[in-house]
């Protein structure tokens, strides 16, 4: 497995890739550091995304889950940057309840890629496990929401 960390405004990310595809994005800075074609392209894309440029829709994503996750996840694909759906809006998508989206979100090998952050409650934020939780949320948010009025 290839493997590169980068510095991000949200924290230490390190990428992860199996024959050229992203199989997951975790936080914190990894041990080894193995580039990979795939994995610089990606740390491009990612130091972009940070200073407000969108990511490309075509990176090579490859995260092992359950077929109901995979439908979820490809769900949370479809999210353009600085908008937000609720987890029952995904249900919908996806089939499922909000709660079970919930669940695929929270085992999402690939955050910020897969743009789980961009899934609120009815009620509020919903939850996080990403770096500082719900304050990683709100960052990330809060970066497209200025990405998307810079770009108009």
């Amino acid at each position: 497995m290839s493997t590169l960390s980068m510095h991000s405004p949200v924290g230490d990310l390190t990428l992860f890739a199996e024959d050229e595809k992203i199989v997951a994005l975790e936080w914190g800075w990894g041990s080894v550091q193995e580039p990979s074609p795939v994995l610089v392209r990606v740390k491009a894309a990612l130091e972009a995304y940070f200073d407000g440029e969108a990511l490309p829709g075509d990176l090579p994503l490859n995260p092992a889950g359950s077929a109901y996750r995979q439908k979820v996840w490809a769900a949370l694909r479809q999210i353009p940057a600085g908008e937000t759906r609720s987890y029952a809006q995904i249900a919908a998508v996806a089939g499922g309840s909000a709660r079970s989206v919930g669940g695929a979100n929270a085992a999402n090998p690939i955050p910020i890629l897969i743009p789980c952050h961009r899934v609120l409650g009815t009620t509020g934020l919903g939850g996080y496990s990403g770096g500082e939780g719900l304050e990683t949320k709100q960052a990330l948010l809060n970066l497209e929401k200025l990405a998307g009025a810079k770009s108009r």
